[in-house]
């Protein structure tokens, strides 16, 4: 376990980051006369740089090498870069229509549907309440549909553009940072034609809106890799449970932003919906939390026996040393197995220390899904 003083600054820093998650609807209303996609390419033109600096302050370009040689890992890059742009695209589009309570909607549904894609794709096996959480997000997302007449489209394509994004990061292998330069660089060049075109036409508002407007686009690349990095500082400091329930802040902002200073309508069916959503994510907070700690209490309980069988041995093996061996090496017996009575205990520690092997791997399994991050 990290030291206390680890978890503080991790905490620290994992609260930075989602509380900045959550606040960049407020960063996308400034922005809200210019296109959704001019934003868009903004973010990822500038995101860029951003990264290179970053690398470059780190000295991390050992792996580029790595990934050019891989087309696989590189297809892969593509697909998340491809599903991420997806899904800024609709959260700022959904953001700047009015829609930010939906958007908040779809983060809260995610970690429901990130469990679904587990059981799908993945081949997991759910534990009893993690299908009674599935099935109650499931029953919220059928009460508004029933509700409003449609099915809320827009919490569905970002908690599922999203899930998919971390699904397909599985088999990339990239860490936070490698990751995001990787992905920005698949992204620069489609970004940069569209801005080009947009200027080309006369309809690029980097030329045209002023000052202020030109350092928001620029800010853009930042907006996009403070919470990263934060994110990941928090992430080598603190356990995925811990991690898992800081996820919530983001769209937890976000829904009292959408509330309480965009002002949009919550009829008795939203609250209905949200109601249910929450109820899900407190039974699947809950499983989390009660399977970690059983992972934790195992292996402690396994290290413990381990230590003890280790202990016995050594002592029986020092006790016996004195009594079984000969002053005189040629009076040493033959028979192999005349020497077999003594060394009783060892065959316990390796049997134990097997047994602290396979917990280890409960307790990341237990919390992986509260810890599906980041936005």
């Amino acid at each position: 376990m990290p030291p206390q003083s680890d978890q503080r600054t991790g905490l620290v820093y994992g609260t930075a980051a989602y509380v900045i998650w959550g606040l960049l609807p407020l960063y996308w209303h400034l922005l809200g006369d210019l296109a959704p996609a001019e934003i868009l390419a903004h973010r990822m033109v500038w995101s860029l740089p951003v990264a290179v600096i970053i690398l470059a302050v780190l000295r991390r370009w050992s792996w580029t090498l790595r990934l050019v040689r891989q087309p696989k890992r590189l297809a892969l890059v593509l697909l998340c870069a491809t599903v991420i742009s997806v899904n800024w695209f609709l959260y700022i589009w959904a953001v700047n229509s009015g829609h930010v309570l939906e958007a908040s909607l779809g983060y809260f549904i995610n970690p429901l549907v990130s469990i679904a894609f587990g059981v799908l794709v993945l081949r997991e096996r759910l534990r009893p309440l993690q299908w009674t959480a599935v099935g109650v997000g499931t029953a919220a997302v059928v009460v508004m549909a029933v509700a409003y007449g449609q099915v809320p489209w827009i919490s569905l394509v970002l908690a599922f553009s999203f899930a998919t994004y971390g699904l397909v990061k599985k088999g990339v292998k990239l860490d936070g940072i490698e990751g995001f330069s990787a992905e920005t660089v698949m992204q620069f060049l489609p970004a940069l034609g569209i801005l080009i075109y947009l200027g080309v036409r006369g309809e690029a508002g980097f030329l045209t809106g002023g000052a202020g407007q030109m350092l928001l686009l620029m800010g853009c690349g930042v907006a996009t890799a403070l919470p990263l990095i934060a994110f990941g500082a928090s992430a080598m400091r603190l356990p995925l449970t811990v991690l898992g329930m800081l996820q919530y802040l983001a769209p937890t902002f976000q829904f009292a932003l959408g509330l309480l200073v965009f002002h949009e309508e919550m009829p008795v069916e939203r609250w209905a919906g949200f109601g249910l959503v929450w109820l899900a994510l407190v039974v699947l907070t809950y499983d989390a939390i009660r399977t970690a700690r059983s992972a934790r209490t195992a292996l402690a309980t396994a290290r413990k026996a381990a230590r003890e069988a280790a202990g016995e041995t050594a002592a029986a093996l020092t006790s016996a040393a004195p009594e079984n061996i000969p002053a005189d090496p040629q009076s040493i017996p033959a028979d192999p197995h005349s020497a077999a009575a003594v060394p009783e205990g060892p065959g316990a520690a390796p049997e134990c220390a097997a047994a602290a092997t396979e917990c280890p791997a409960a307790a990341p399994e237990a919390a992986r899904e509260l810890g599906s991050a980041t936005s």
